[in-house]
């Protein structure tokens, strides 16, 4: 009951949230973004236990030091840096949860499992294309933080293929999300801005960490 009333105060938080963006008052959007987040925490927090929860709460927690790092992100290069090295750490963590959960399909279809794999590779080909030249000496940052954030998507990917429905689909557009989010994020920062960057980020952003989470909970039901 906790967690299904938490998930829901999460969900009209970040309604109020993204109207309070919408409507230019970034000031006051500032100061409530790092209450978002624990509601999600604290959801996980409060549901039974299972083998990877220690695994999402960690995840969830590093995102949460990204959010509210990243908020000073204007103030200098290396709050910039930081946040992103938190958000690194989630995404590392992420690829352990989706690694460790348990599998419900032995057999996944390997044409189907390449065609995935080779769309995540050509996501990152084209992105790192068009970023690289501008990146300057955050060249390795962003390097390494898109091969992990597209491992991720491919961990989840392959989960998706093998856990059980609909959880599985959760999961999976809850990764593919989160990658929109942060290709949204460093185009409008690196390359061209992009209108309504603030809102487009953070809505896709806070439905792909609910979607996530909601997928884990899911796969993870009391049978």
């Amino acid at each position: 009951m906790k967690t299904n009333t938490l998930l829901l105060s999460y969900i009209g938080f970040c309604l109020i949230y993204l109207l309070i963006i919408l409507l230019g008052m970034e000031d006051v959007a500032w100061f409530l973004k790092p209450f978002l987040l624990p509601f999600l925490l604290f959801g996980v927090y409060f549901h039974h236990d299972f083998p990877s929860k220690k695994f999402l709460l960690t995840a969830l927690t590093f995102s949460w030091i990204g959010d509210i790092i990243l908020l000073f992100a204007e103030r200098g290069e290396l709050f910039f840096i930081s946040g992103l090295i938190a958000f690194l750490i989630s995404h590392l963590v992420y690829i352990l949860l989706f690694n460790k959960q348990l599998k419900d399909r032995n057999k996944k279809n390997k044409a189907v499992y390449w065609i995935g794999v080779t769309v995540i590779i050509a996501y990152l080909f084209v992105m790192l294309t068009i970023l690289l030249p501008s990146l300057g000496d955050l060249q390795l940052p962003v390097l390494v933080y898109a091969i992990v954030l597209s491992t991720m998507l491919l961990f989840a990917f392959k989960g998706f293929l093998s856990w059980k429905e609909p959880a599985n689909s959760y999961v999976l557009l809850g990764a593919i999300i989160f990658v929109s989010s942060d290709s949204i994020l460093a185009f409008d920062k690196f390359h061209e801005p992009i209108a309504m960057s603030s809102f487009l980020i953070m809505v896709t952003y806070l439905t792909a960490q609910f979607l996530i989470v909601k997928g884990i909970l899911k796969l993870n039901q009391k049978k």
